[in-house]
């Protein structure tokens, strides 16, 4: 059975004084969300069954992915040296905290990936292909997606280590300057993984505000193309999940349900406010039955 699960990238959960928890808003729309505060540290054992009871009682296919905590992919000083096996310095303590996180989703079954994200200056080396062997042995009980951002690594050669090693590969969409890595469909484990990050070329590498570099909303023709790759890797995975990562003033919401109409090819709920703030959004939704309900969370759910 081929399941592909659509959802939109987390920022963090902080709790309004709703009757309706933001999360268990978000899993009425979608399948999927991820994790994006553990990446800058580890994950509270104690909030992640909060969030796993959350979206267990409103949707109980809802599944999370999380990303690794950077300490394991990183330069701790990125803006004085780029990142490579040299100058990423995880401690003893960042594992047992990392995995308390991770372990406290996985045994609610609520982990259906683990993202490992490398940013663009992690080349492929010998040095790094070293060291990312060991990474993924270290966390080899979770099921593995490894992101790289330079096209050093799109080749035959690191295509063979992922699927030998059981890892996936993720697809991903960013703007493509230099050596970027460019869209691909590539399926390396039984999970698939797409991340859309948006294009926006001027704000990517020269922001004053990580939030700026997200500040892009896909057009429907930009879609489409990822749409034909999303039933490409689809057909060869067991379980797809599609990401969007274009988190500004919500327009990762607006994109993945877009996304989810395409691919299902049926109209979908979305939230009344947020097609009232996108309009172009009633060409694949239609407002959710709790229009009048004010306890409901107003997009951005979680940003």
């Amino acid at each position: 059975m081929v399941l592909q699960r659509l959802g939109r990238h987390l920022l963090s959960a902080r709790h309004e004084r709703r009757k309706v928890h933001p999360l268990e808003y978000l899993a009425r729309f979608f399948d999927t969300a991820e994790i994006n505060t553990s990446f800058y540290g580890p994950l509270k054992p104690e909030l992640a069954k909060l969030w796993c009871r959350r979206v267990a009682a409103v949707n109980p296919q809802f599944l999370f992915t999380a990303k690794l905590y950077r300490a394991f992919t990183h330069s701790p000083i990125p803006v004085m040296e780029p990142t490579s096996a040299a100058t990423i310095r995880p401690t003893d303590d960042d594992e047992i905290k990392t995995r308390e996180g991770l372990d406290a989703l996985a045994d609610a079954s609520k982990l259906g990936a683990l993202l490992i994200q490398f940013p663009v200056s992690f080349k492929n080396t010998s040095l790094n292909r070293e060291y990312l062997e060991r990474l993924l042995r270290q966390f080899i009980e979770y099921p593995r997606v490894v992101e790289v951002r330079d096209s050093s690594w799109n080749n035959p050669e690191t295509l063979a280590f992922f699927t030998q090693q059981n890892v996936a590969f993720c697809n991903i969409d960013q703007p493509v300057m230099g050596k970027s890595l460019a869209p691909t469909e590539h399926v390396t484990a039984p999970i698939a993984y797409v991340r859309l990050h948006g294009r926006n070329y001027s704000e990517w590498f020269d922001s004053d505000n990580r939030n700026d570099r997200y500040n892009y909303l896909y057009k429907e023709r930009e879609l489409e193309g990822w749409k034909d790759r999303i039933e490409n890797v689809s057909e060869k995975a067991q379980t797809t999940y599609v990401i969007t990562n274009n988190h500004f003033e919500s327009k990762a919401g607006v994109n993945a349900l877009e996304l989810k109409a395409m691919v299902t090819g049926k109209r979908v709920p979305a939230p009344p406010t947020l097609i009232q703030k996108y309009p172009e959004l009633r060409r694949f939704a239609d407002p959710a039955e709790d229009s009048g309900n004010p306890d409901s969370p107003r997009f951005p759910l979680l940003a």
